[in-house]
Parts: C-alpha cells; structure tokens; sequence
C-alpha cells in the first residue's frame, strides 16, 4: 500500500458491469489503500449499495451497464457532493454536458491512471 496515493482508507465505489474489470479495479484499488465499495454491475445494485453507505470518498464507474446508462448513480453521487470518474470504452460525446468536469478514462484503464485521478478528485474536496 502507497500512503502518499491520497486513497488510503479511502471508501470507493465500482459500478462495473464486466466482472474482469470490476475485479481487476478494486483490486487496484485495494492495493492503493481504498476500501472498495461493491463492485455493483447494474444502477440499482449501486444506489442500493449507496444507500447503505453512510460514507463514501470517490466512485469509478462504467457508462454503460448491460444497456443501462449509470447516469442515475453519477447524478446521486453529484448529490452528495461524491467525486466520481466515467470508466468507459465511448466516446466523449456520449457524456452529457452535465458532467463535462467529470474524469472519464477510456477502456482499458490505466490504473495508475485512476489511482492519480480520483487521488486528485478526492483532494479537491478535501
């Protein structure tokens, strides 16, 4: 674990629909420190998920969830002031204005990548 990611301890939620990758971010994740939160394959297993937590630090998830969009989760963590990154394989133009300020990383995720990404989205609130 690398204290100096701005992760450690840090609760992160995975909305992933591929188990591969799911399992492949939260352990990259948990490798960093974080606490992973799910992964959650579909929008109602993570606002399920969310609303049990009474914490959550930051979220990484997938645009495209079985044919669903994971907008209703990204607007819920926007509501609670959550910071998130898209983890897609599309392209910009599919994201809604609305989350223009929002990280997206293309498929396959660098995981350094992310780490740095949602580290810096973390801090930014802090």
């Amino acid at each position: 674990m690398r204290k100096s990611d701005g992760l450690q301890e840090r609760r992160v939620l995975v909305v992933e629909d591929d188990y591969l990758i799911a399992s492949s971010l939260a352990g990259t994740l948990e490798t960093h420190g974080a606490e992973v939160i799910g992964p959650a394959a579909s929008v109602q297993e993570a606002l399920q998920l969310m609303a049990g937590e009474a914490r959550l630090d930051a979220a990484v998830l997938d645009v495209n969830l079985a044919g669903d969009r994971v907008y209703r989760v990204a607007d819920a963590l926007l509501a609670r002031d959550v910071p998130f990154a898209f983890a897609t394989g599309y392209d910009a133009w599919i994201i809604p204005d609305v989350y223009a300020g929002v990280p997206r990383m293309e498929k396959p995720v660098d995981p350094e990548a992310l780490i740095r990404t949602l580290a810096a989205e973390v801090a930014r609130r802090a």
